[in-house]
C-alpha cells in the first residue's frame, strides 16, 4: 500500500472516515464558538447585532465543512433548484473558508511567536487543528458538487467578512505582539481570501481533468 492510498477515494470516502471527520469537525465547531464567546458578547453589547454572524470565522468554516460531510454521508436522491444551489454554496464556503481561516490562524500564531509571544499547548493544538481544516478542504473538494459560480459567491462572502472585520474592528483577537501590525494583518487577510479562492479554482480544474 503506497502513500497515495491515503488521498484515494477508497480511503477518503470510506464511511468510517467520513463519520470520524464529521464528529471531529462538529466538536471543533462547538469548541470554536465557545472560544469566541467573549468576543461575541462584546460585539453584542457594543456593535450592531447584525455583525454577530461575521465574528466567529474558523468555527463557521468548520460548520460549513461539517454540513458538506453530511451530503457525502447521506447523498440526497433529488434536490430542488433551491436545495441544489444551497448545497453548492455551502460546499464552496466549506472549501474557501477552511483554506483561508485554517492558514490565517496558523499565520497569526506563528507571527505572534516570531514577535516574542510565548506559545502554550493550546497554541500548538490550534496549529494542528487549523492546518487540518485547510488540508481536509483541499482533499475533499473533488468529491463535492460545487463549481466556479458558487466559489465566486464564497469569495464575495470572504471579502465582505474582511471588510466588516477591519471597518468595525471585529476581526479575531490577535496576539498582543501583533496589535501594532493590524494594517499588515489586514493586507494579509484580504490577500489570503483571494489566494484561497484561486487555490479552490485550481483544485476544481484538476478535479475536472481527473
Amino acid at each position: 500500500m503506497g502513500i497515495s492510498f491515503f488521498w484515494s477515494r477508497t480511503f477518503l470516502m470510506n464511511r468510517n472516515m467520513l463519520w470520524l471527520l464529521f464528529i471531529v469537525n462538529l466538536l471543533g465547531t462547538i469548541y470554536g464558538y465557545i472560544w469566541y464567546d467573549d468576543q461575541l458578547i462584546d460585539t453584542y453589547y457594543n456593535y450592531p447585532s447584525w455583525l454577530l454572524v461575521f465574528v466567529p470565522d474558523s468555527p463557521t468554516a468548520s460548520l460549513f465543512f461539517t454540513l458538506s460531510l453530511l451530503y457525502m454521508l447521506f447523498p440526497p436522491a433529488k434536490l430542488s433548484a433551491f436545495g441544489n444551489g444551497a448545497r453548492l454554496v455551502i460546499e464552496a464556503l466549506a472549501v474557501v473558508c477552511s483554506i483561508k481561516y485554517g492558514i490565517w490562524a496558523v499565520a497569526m500564531i506563528v507571527g505572534g511567536a516570531w514577535q516574542g509571544d510565548v506559545l502554550v499547548w493550546q497554541d500548538y493544538m490550534l496549529i494542528v487543528s487549523h492546518l487540518g481544516m485547510a488540508l481536509e478542504a483541499m482533499l475533499y473538494l473533488r468529491f463535492m458538487k460545487t463549481g466556479i459560480a458558487a466559489l465566486t459567491a464564497a469569495l464575495g462572502w470572504l471579502l465582505l467578512n474582511d471588510t466588516l472585520d477591519y471597518s468595525y474592528g471585529i476581526y479575531p483577537y490577535l496576539p498582543q505582539q501583533l496589535k501594532d501590525h493590524v494594517p499588515t494583518v489586514k493586507l494579509f487577510t484580504y490577500s489570503l481570501s483571494i489566494a484561497s479562492f484561486a487555490t479552490a479554482c485550481l483544485l476544481l480544474k484538476w478535479r475536472k481533468k481527473a
